[in-house]
């Protein structure tokens, strides 16, 4: 077989920085800002510690201020303005493939998950970052696409993990049967394999089941997942069938993938009384450094073993969530890692 001329990869490779989109009063957060940008300037802040964090944000003054009283470190922060509807840069931010030995940006188009929300400004975010040079002579490439970042996954040699839920949405690609879908991940990502999942959600969830809040490689033979034992709880069944999804799964070696299972978080409710979704799986990785989304659940000290576990040469640090459930998302959903040589 003739190797592709891209790779699309792992996020546990060496990485470059990590891109942030900040709150912002004119947004979904309006009422909760108080809660949520204590959050962000957190995450940017543990960022800091270990590598670079690009931030598009709308008050570049008001950023590096709060993140200047957080100890950030201030020499590996950079702040752009640029307009934005939303925080979830995961999922409008520039997915990155190595081309020819160089990084490659993609630029799909992002529609809000399925035209649910305004996401005019987002989807001009990468774009825009590119003609003002922030990521240097590195080629972008604008597709007509629609892919968001968080739904999927890849273990950086040639296999991509997603859901049947999300890229077979009618509201992204209607005109794709799921083979279209599929060789346009071989095309534009350089995937010898996708895995699908037929099952899984989270409720509280608006992306039709992301993946990076089900399930996540943490190496190219293991596959980290959340796991319901409760057999009371409406997500039992669902993510038991999940797990036999993933478990008749094989690598490209023919061998069946190690599971993982992450604890259950107790259901909460938002302030209009709609459950929300916390999830362990949602963690980012960055070089040297795990950070993992807490929610002040008794199941988080288990979360954060289990996945110490899974990356023994790797601090894990914990970072308080609960804020960003209420919008949907939580860590990795507010993140966007940029490999080696892109900034």
């Amino acid at each position: 077989m003739t190797a592709s001329p891209r790779r699309l990869p792992a996020e546990w490779e060496p990485q470059s920085g990590v891109l942030l989109s900040w709150p912002h009063a004119d947004s979904d957060w309006a009422e909760l800002m108080h809660l949520v940008e204590p959050c962000v300037v957190d995450i940017a802040t543990q960022i800091s510690r270990f590598e670079p964090v690009l931030i598009v944000a709308d008050n570049m003054a008001r950023v590096q201020a709060r993140l200047m009283v957080a100890g950030a470190e201030m020499e590996r922060v950079r702040i752009v303005e640029l307009p934005t509807n939303d925080t979830w840069v995961r999922d409008f931010g520039p997915i990155t493939v190595i081309a020819d030995g160089q990084p490659m940006l993609l630029d799909f188009v992002f529609n809000g998950w399925g035209l649910k929300f305004a996401a005019d400004r987002d989807n001009l975010v990468t774009r825009r970052l590119h003609g003002l040079g922030v990521f240097g002579e590195h080629a972008l490439e604008t597709l007509d696409l629609v892919l968001e970042g968080g739904s999927i996954d890849t273990d950086g040699a040639g296999t991509i993990l997603t859901t049947t839920a999300c890229l077979g949405s009618p509201n992204r690609n209607p005109e794709l049967s799921k083979a279209d879908i599929e060789d346009a991940l071989k095309a534009h990502l350089g995937a010898e394999r996708v895995l699908w999942l037929d099952h899984g959600r989270l409720a509280g969830d608006d992306t039709d089941s992301h993946i990076d809040i089900l399930a996540r490689f943490v190496s190219p033979d293991t596959i980290i997942h959340m796991h319901c034992d409760d057999a009371e709880d409406e997500h039992f069944e669902e993510l038991a069938a999940m797990r036999e999804d993933l478990a008749a799964f094989t690598t490209a070696a023919g061998e069946p993938y190690r599971l993982v299972a992450l604890p259950w978080p107790k259901g909460r409710m938002n302030r209009f009384g709609q459950r929300l979704a916390p999830s362990y799986a949602n963690f980012l990785i960055i070089n040297d450094a795990v950070l993992v989304p807490v929610y002040g659940d008794d199941a988080d000290a288990d979360a954060l073993d289990i996945i110490a576990d899974c990356f023994p040469a790797h601090v894990v640090v914990a970072v308080p969530c609960s804020p960003l459930i209420e919008q949907g998302g939580s860590l990795h959903c507010m993140t966007m890692q940029l490999p080696a040589g892109v900034l």
